[in-house]
């Protein structure tokens, strides 16, 4: 059976899939040793996420086809300004903080073994986040680097992985345009710094593609002659 890999976040989860987006390019890694399994949900906050989590796991398995990981990506939207336009997407830092333990316990519970992956929230070009007529951004770096604080000491405080997305993409040169599209999506180049980030937590779970056997036999592989002796 191949392990799973399950990709629990907001919009930035749900685009994961799109064009040169880090959820496919986990996919096309692990192609034939693993299954990625997208769970993202655009616009949600941690929240919503907790009342969710049922729903959105349904179907992925029980304890018997627990996944090998799963990746835990919220904070965007509950950094958003309570006092703009998308205020009603805040969570004040504490409920915050609390959501993740929740979400962090459910996991556990349901999936024992599942190694549980927190990626912190990305950082903010806030001039690329003014929108007029307000002419105000609805997000601040600033906010967000305290929401990913908050993440990143969740994770310490629980023993599980994570990955501080926030202070990552402050080290790429022009991070605000390179590794952003719109202030707040990633860019192909920002898909990339956070999927070599996934990839390199997953090596340390062991979990790299290299180790992982192949989903049935290499076509190079098929006795072409008797291919059901190669089958079984």
């Amino acid at each position: 059976m191949r392990p799973k890999l399950v990709l629990f976040g907001d919009s930035i989860t749900e685009a994961s899939f799109s064009d040169g987006g880090w959820g496919a390019s986990l996919a096309h890694l692990f192609a034939r040793k693993a299954d990625v399994i997208l769970r993202g949900y655009s616009g949600y906050n941690t929240r919503w996420a907790v009342k969710i989590l049922d729903k959105a796991m349904a179907g992925i398995g029980g304890d018997a086809e627990s996944p090998a990981a799963v990746t835990v990506f919220f904070g965007a939207n509950d950094a958003s300004l309570p006092d703009q336009r998308c205020g009603f997407q805040h969570v004040p830092l504490e409920e915050y903080r609390e959501n993740l333990r929740s979400i962090h316990a459910y996991f556990k519970k349901k999936w024992p073994s599942a190694a549980v992956i927190f990626i912190a929230p990305p950082p903010i070009d806030e001039e690329a986040r003014i929108k007029y007529p307000s002419g105000q951004a609805e997000r601040t770096n600033e906010a967000a680097g305290k929401f990913a604080k908050a993440c990143i000491a969740v994770a310490k405080e629980l023993s599980t992985p994570v990955i501080d997305t926030w202070s990552k993409m402050q080290e790429i040169p022009n991070w605000r345009k390179s590794t952003l599209s719109d202030g707040l999506h990633f860019t192909t180049l920002g898909n990339k710094v956070l999927f070599y980030q996934v990839v390199n937590i997953l090596i340390d779970l062991g979990l790299s593609e290299e180790k992982l056997p192949a989903d049935l036999p290499y076509f190079y592989e098929v006795d072409p002659n008797d291919p059901s002796k190669t089958f079984g």
